[in-house]
């Protein structure tokens, strides 16, 4: 009786073609080894074309074609940053199923998938490499507070796109680039007011300000008082 009923719900089940149909479609997409790559690495990270070029070793032709299987299949998300135009997998179940297994079969040990683009827990949502290159970025941008340096040469020395730099970033340090960098440059400054002879155009030129006064205004808004004062307070 119990065997009869199972075979019975095998025959309904095997009868819904069209689910069968759904999920071997699924495999045909995934079955080039390099989409696989790509689908798995926008489980991770957002990326635009050139980026996953790079990682890839591949054309961007060629990973353009991929992403848009992928995206057909609606397995991708994409979004534009300016002039850029960024990947991600989308957040669906059918998406952590598939991502989840490919992990167990693949033994590889990540960080947890979230499709969506909120920030979150570095450890969560960031491979490991990114948070270091991020501390890379952190440690060349503090070392060289008189510099102006700009998010697109970061990006380039480190191989991150702008926009993940900037993220996770603030995902780890907290604060924008900008805002992280002034608050260093202004402790640096009180620093040098307090313990040296400079005068405050040479401190703003060491913390990376050309202006004096931009720098005495930043400054001010910073400590509520300008340079000169702060000097004679301390």
């Amino acid at each position: 009786m119990h065997s009869n009923f199972k075979i019975e719900f095998l025959k309904k089940e095997l009868a819904e073609d069209g689910m069968f149909q759904s999920v071997a479609q699924m495999f045909s997409i995934l079955s080039d080894s390099n989409r696989l790559k790509i689908f798995w690495l926008l489980c991770h990270a957002q990326e635009c074309v050139n980026d996953i070029a790079q990682l890839m070793d591949m054309t961007m032709p060629a990973v353009s074609h991929h992403l848009k299987v992928l995206r057909d299949a609606g397995m991708v998300d994409s979004y534009r940053d300016g002039k850029e135009v960024f990947y991600g997998a989308s957040k669906t179940e059918k998406n952590k199923i598939i991502h989840d297994m490919m992990e167990k079969l693949m033994e590889i040990s990540c960080p947890a998938f979230d499709g969506d683009h909120e920030q979150i827990n570095e450890n969560s949502k960031y491979l490991e490499n990114q948070v270091e290159a991020i501390k890379k970025v952190h440690e060349k941008l503090t070392q060289n507070l008189s510099k102006r340096i700009t998010i697109e040469e970061l990006a380039h020395e480190f191989y991150m796109n702008p926009t993940t730099l900037k993220t996770v970033f603030k995902d780890v340090y907290g604060m924008s680039i900008a805002a992280h960098i002034k608050q260093h440059r202004m402790e640096k400054a009180a620093e040098l007011l307090c313990s040296s002879e400079m005068s405050i155009n040479e401190i703003a030129l060491a913390v990376g300000y050309e202006s004096q006064s931009k720098f005495s205004a930043t400054f001010k808004d910073f400590y509520s008082v300008t340079p000169n004062e702060y000097k004679k307070e301390h």
